[in-house]
């Protein structure tokens, strides 16, 4: 088999443009991914600051929309590698094309928490579908050569839409903003009307941005060919000789499908057919790919990407200034990506994970040292507010005379206050800043933390199985304020320091685990569970992303930003020790000659 494998065909005469026409088509699945992680950040500030008051979305509502589209993810990475050995690679992509598409418009229409929370599910499951079927489509239709090449490609255009996400938010944010700078000589109430409008019609507008990429991805889709090595398995031999026909130059397409059909006939003589995926001869790499996924994502890249405008803002960056820096962040990761693109097939992935690793977990540290500084002098004002609790409600009007209050009448520039507090098993974060007009008042409800179950979580509920607090006990529980804590909002000075860190934790991220990881999910993997395999992979990577996103609201709320810093910082250490010590090499190895030297 090694021999067989080791004999790589000549590629030089390959036609070109349909080559180049599918890493197109594979670069704007990466754009379709992007886009699904990015586009929340932009949206977020003016989502939190409508639906909060007209659909009294909660917190961990509100991270729940954010976390939806990894949510989704999860799902559809479950079952994507069936789907895409039952219709095809070819198929999957354009279904998840199509879930992609319809998504917009049920998110930009949405009228209520249930379809915005679909429309962010959907836009998931397409995300899922892409992030398993592009990458193994590109491995089973490229050589080794170019292998490396697609997996860049597909991160290139990842971090493009990232990129486009970001722009997008800044034209929003300056027209939010010369919208206020307008409406500032009207009556407050008034004002506050016109800028709600304004707000609302803005995270919208995002969202329907990004309907033009979807259908230009599920367009492109139907000019691609099938993947040859799935061909092949199908027994659809002459489909999958015309398909190589457009990839490989005419003098190698016999050799090539001889290639891609002696591993099946291998293993159709012998029990390898019926080994189930976690059998000694697989355990190895399928563990291995899914540790690389797993650490990937617990480095909080998509966290950090979805809620950087919040976290800037938190660190001392104002307005469309943190906006500013959100489209720097995301204009560094695509051009560090093509930096990546020039390394990968030279310098290999394993030395590229081990840099990008190690420099990821000083920058985590760094910033997280920034947060501990500003975070430490903050003041304990939740006994204040405990008492102006009324039954179980809070109104406190923030004026300048209670903000002197709470904060002791000492501090002479903008503050901020962070409150978390509870009606039994339900918490609640609200962060609210003394410069910010929209904040004149803190107003607590049980209807802003309490929530009802859903059909699937009472059915649970009547079985007992459901894990999640319950709505009936909450409805008779008293307010707790929990935590609230007063302090200087940061300097300017602060927030470009911790922006400098965030910048430098993207670079080091685009240079190794963003392209490389999409390298070992499809490399690593064995030929006989590929598609199952990276199914399981990419479901254990956006589980970990789904939690991490999820909690990371209420975690910065409760224990401030520095916490969340210094967990991600400790799991980029173990990502960095597995790449040293566990990962091989795979650059410039055929997919067969990994297997057999796992094997």
């Amino acid at each position: 088999m090694n021999d067989v494998s080791a004999a790589q065909p000549v590629y030089a005469d390959a036609p070109r443009w349909p080559i180049r026409y599918l890493l197109f088509v594979g670069g704007m699945g990466g754009l379709l991914y992007g886009i699904d992680i990015g586009i929340i950040a932009g949206a977020l500030p003016y989502l939190e600051a409508t639906a909060t008051a007209s659909w009294h979305l909660t917190t961990q509502q509100l991270g729940f929309v954010v976390a939806a589209v990894l949510l989704g993810s999860v799902l559809s990475s479950l079952f994507a590698g069936m789907v895409a050995d039952l219709i095809g690679r070819r198929g999957a992509m354009f279904l998840a094309g199509l879930l992609f598409t319809a998504s917009i418009p049920v998110m930009a229409l949405s009228d209520g928490y249930a379809a915005l929370l679909m429309g962010r599910l959907l836009q998931g499951i397409s995300g899922g579908l892409i992030g398993v079927v592009v990458p193994l489509y590109l491995a089973e239709v490229l050589s080794p050569e170019r292998r490396g090449r697609g997996a860049a490609m597909f991160q290139l255009l990842l971090t493009v839409g990232l990129v486009l996400a970001a722009v997008i938010g800044l034209y929003h944010a300056h027209s939010v903003d010369a919208a206020a700078a307008a409406v500032r000589h009207l009556p407050g109430e008034e004002q506050q009307r016109l800028l709600f409008d304004v707000k609302d019609h803005a995270w919208r507008t995002i969202f329907w941005s990004c309907l033009l990429p979807g259908l230009v991805f599920t367009a492109g889709v139907l000019l691609i060919s099938e993947s040859p090595r799935w061909l092949v398995r199908r027994g659809r031999v002459d489909a999958a000789r015309r398909a190589l026909q457009r990839t490989v130059a005419a003098a190698e397409v016999e050799p090539t499908l001889q290639r891609m059909q002696a591993p099946e006939a291998v293993r159709s003589r012998g029990t390898g057919a019926r080994d189930p995926l976690l059998s000694r001869r697989y355990v190895w790499p399928f563990v291995l790919a899914c540790l690389v996924l797993a650490f990937t994502q617990a480095t909080g890249i998509n966290s950090v990407l979805a809620y950087a405008v919040n976290i800037l803002n938190q660190a001392g960056l104002p307005g469309a200034v943190a906006n500013w820096a959100d489209v720097a962040i995301k204009l560094l990761n695509a051009v560090m990506t093509v930096v990546a693109l020039v390394l990968v097939d030279r310098k290999g992935r394993k030395f590229l994970l081990m840099l990008g690793s190690g420099g990821i977990t000083v920058a985590l540290l760094a910033a997280a040292l920034l947060f501990v500084q500003s975070e430490r002098g903050r003041l304990d004002v939740q006994p204040l507010l405990q008492q102006q609790v009324a039954g179980s409600t809070l109104s406190l009007p923030l004026d300048a005379a209670q903000w002197q209050r709470l904060e002791g009448g000492a501090a002479a520039g903008p503050q901020q206050l962070t409150v978390s507090y509870a009606y039994g098993g339900f918490s609640n974060v609200r962060a609210l800043r003394s410069d910010n007009p929209i904040d004149a008042t803190l107003e607590i409800r049980r209807n802003d933390a309490v929530s009802d179950d859903s059909v699937i979580g009472a059915f649970f509920r009547r079985l007992h199985l459901n894990p999640f607090p319950d709505p009936a006990q909450a409805a008779q529980a008293p307010l707790v304020i929990e935590r609230a804590m007063i302090g200087p909002v940061p300097s300017p000075t602060h927030g470009w320091l911790v922006a400098s860190c965030i910048l430098l934790f993207v670079a080091f991220f685009a240079v190794g685990p963003g392209v490389c990881v999409w390298l070992a999910l499809s490399e690593l993997m064995p030929t006989r569970i590929r598609s199952n395999g990276m199914s399981i992979a990419l479901l254990i990577n956006q589980f970990v992303s789904t939690v991490i996103a999820a909690i990371f609201l209420p975690t910065v709320g409760h224990h401030g930003y520095a916490s969340m810093f210094f967990f991600w910082a400790s799991c980029t250490l173990l990502y960095f020790l597995i790449a040293a010590f566990w990962l091989p090499e795979t650059k410039g190895k055929s997919l067969e000659q990994i297997e057999a030297n796992f094997r």
